[in-house]
């Protein structure tokens, strides 16, 4: 047996089980069982843990932060790499870097990046590990802006399928970071450390949010829908379908986020507190100055750890009446009050050179479900991924800090990009070491099981 710095944990091992589960940050647990789990400590750890499975023909896979929806780390035999002991970060300020390690939350980096007038385009989500985030492409906050986090990732150190360790940058190992950038769960190495380019802190963040009544609902994603175009990059608005607390019946919610100096908020916000029918909200917040600790403790609000969640997500630029008819299943279907559906107003941006990222429309539409009781599984589910089923016109594929493929396949890649990333796969990891997108075949939701007793395969 290999000497590992941190704990290897052989299927059966006392501190086994508690991995597995650990390993995964949403309540609802995958039923698969890897062969062994490595918790590593080191890059040592990596590197050997992968020599190890090369050597046994065991496949692997990968846990940062754990916030998959789906457990795709979690798989039935093979290792699985848990990196969540790899969370150090250094900060360099004249230069605008920082390295970080896997695990590290976005809400611990821009709390050491502020102490030095800096900040990242961390996920929204607070318990969010960086590193899935990075390699699928990272929405994070002010991403219309500074773009998909992916692009501020300027090297990585990493393991490759034999076990070396690389110090990878565009120069020395092009592929392989055009890949890490929006690869996702693809990815065929294992970073152990990002680079990354940072950027100055915002002089000011001014937060608004309206609440409008159910009968609105449309008129009110319509006008986002239409006037995203139009705004700042800089003003990230979505909104949101929801049971709104003091509330009986369904609402919508726009809110806002403002990064800007203080001469140019009003300005940023102006767009939206013209709105048509702002005289009809039920509650108001405007213009709220706020700090990236007040964003993330309303996001984390809305998915608690603890709860139960099915989440997915499609991509689509199609006119607005078309996504709301295509959308309407979902729209109407709230399972309970705790869940929600997110409308997302990305606007877009262009496809890179040097980046495998490539999905994305004007608009993200995730149905997000959130409930505590098995017995409503597969309410849940039908309703996060089944209802979606109705949205293949208008869609454009999903992202993959969402993506369920194996309950609805769809793709986070347009087909060049998915072509070279096979090709580069091949390359890399010719045997096929490193596990790749969860398939139909292995997934264990109640959703699954429903169709498979239904069809008999």
């Amino acid at each position: 047996m290999t000497d590992f710095d941190g704990a290897f944990l052989p299927r059966g091992a006392h501190d086994y089980e508690e991995a597995r589960l650990g390993a995964v940050w949403n309540e609802r647990k995958p039923d698969r069982h890897p062969d062994a789990i490595l918790i590593a400590a080191s890059d040592r750890d990596v590197q050997e843990g992968v020599r190890h499975a090369a050597a046994r023909d065991m496949p692997v896979s990968i846990r940062s932060g754990g916030h998959s929806w789906i457990g795709n780390g979690v798989r039935d035999g093979g290792l699985l790499i848990d990196l969540s002991a790899l969370d150090e970060v250094t900060v360099d300020a004249p230069d605008r870097r920082a390295t970080v390690r896997p695990a590290v939350q976005g809400t611990r980096l821009n709390a050491l990046l502020a102490a030095e007038g800096l900040v990242f385009p961390s996920g929204h989500c607070p318990s969010v590990g960086v590193g899935g985030f990075l390699i699928g492409g990272g929405y994070g906050w002010n991403s219309r802006a500074l773009g998909p986090a992916c692009f501020s990732v300027e090297a990585v150190d990493a393991v490759l399928a034999d076990g070396t360790l690389v110090h990878a940058t565009d120069e020395t190992h092009p592929g392989l970071m055009w890949a890490l950038r929006g690869s996702g769960p693809g990815f065929f190495a294992v970073v152990t450390r990002f680079h990354l380019r940072v950027y100055p802190a915002y002089d000011q963040i001014l937060r608004s949010a309206y609440t409008f009544p159910r009968e609105m609902r449309d008129e009110v994603l319509a006008w986002t829908y239409d006037t995203v175009p139009d705004i700042s990059t800089s003003l990230e608005m979505s909104a949101k379908v929801a049971f709104t607390p003091g509330v009986e019946r369904q609402t919508t919610m726009i809110t806002a986020a403002a990064f800007c100096t203080p001469d140019e908020g009003p300005g940023m916000l102006d767009p939206l507190e013209k709105a048509p029918f702002l005289h009809h909200a039920l509650r108001r917040v405007e213009r709220v100055p706020s700090t990236l600790d007040d964003l993330y403790a309303l996001s984390d609000g809305l998915t608690p750890k603890g709860n139960r969640y099915a989440v997915d997500g499609v991509w689509t630029d199609a006119p607005v009446a078309q996504v709301l008819d295509a959308g309407r299943e979902v729209l109407d279907g709230l399972p309970n009050r705790e869940s929600f559906l997110l409308w997302m107003l990305w606007g877009g941006q262009p496809t890179r050179e040097d980046a495998c990222w490539s999905t994305q429309s004007r608009l993200y539409f995730s149905p997000n479900a959130v409930w505590h009781d098995p017995a409503d599984d597969l309410r849940a589910e039908s309703w996060a991924h089944d209802s979606l089923r109705a949205m293949a016109p208008v869609a454009h594929g999903t992202q993959f800090a969402d993506a369920n493929p194996a309950d609805r396949p769809d793709h986070g890649l347009q087909p060049e990009q998915a072509a070279r990333l096979e090709q580069l796969r091949h390359s890399y990891d010719p045997q096929g070491l490193f596990r790749t997108y969860l398939s139909p075949a292995e997934s264990t939701t109640a959703l699954a099981l429903h169709r498979r007793r239904m069809t008999g395969r």
